[in-house]
């Protein structure tokens, strides 16, 4: 089976996403954050629709006991449809860290500034002389052997860190 090139926030998107109900207490989510060492979680009512956010700036700047009173609820967020090149363009411009995903208006999983940044670590391997390199694209020609064209596959990155 060919890889494929992770061209849309679907295809980078990390899923499920922890979140909150506006009524969840502010030590839970800074527990959640903790253990998970995630800077952020969505909060969402019954339906799933993204009402605001609740990231570590918030738990240390603003007061309060719920997600509700401390969350930020001018949220930027992006389609499963959306693409890579847009979405580093805004965390890069609106200098965010995290973007919701939504399929129809609910949320189906959060891009972080870590999976644009995983993309710059795929590797592409020549199919003449094996070379890899590294990349969002496959190159252009290859370093060593100068082949062109459809000749680099994508290389699959072992999980984990």
């Amino acid at each position: 089976m060919e890889a494929k090139l992770a061209t849309k926030a679907a295809d980078i998107m990390s899923t499920p996403v922890f979140t909150a109900s506006p009524n969840t207490p502010v030590e839970e989510i800074a527990a959640v954050l903790g253990r998970h060492r995630i800077s952020s979680v969505p909060v969402v009512d019954a339906g799933e629709h993204v009402v605001g956010l609740v990231s570590e700036y918030d738990l240390l700047a603003k007061s309060g006991s719920t997600a509700a009173e401390v969350m930020s609820t001018a949220v930027i967020s992006v389609s499963i449809d959306t693409v890579i090149a847009d979405i580093r363009r805004m965390l890069i411009d609106q200098r965010l860290r995290h973007l919701p995903v939504l399929q129809d208006g609910r949320l189906a999983g959060i891009v972080s500034r870590r999976d644009i940044v995983a993309l710059l670590a795929t590797e592409w391997v020549c199919g003449v002389c094996g070379e890899p390199t590294r990349g969002e694209h496959p190159p252009g020609s290859c370093p060593k052997c100068a082949a062109t064209g459809d000749r680099f596959t994508l290389q699959e990155q072992p999980p984990g860190p």
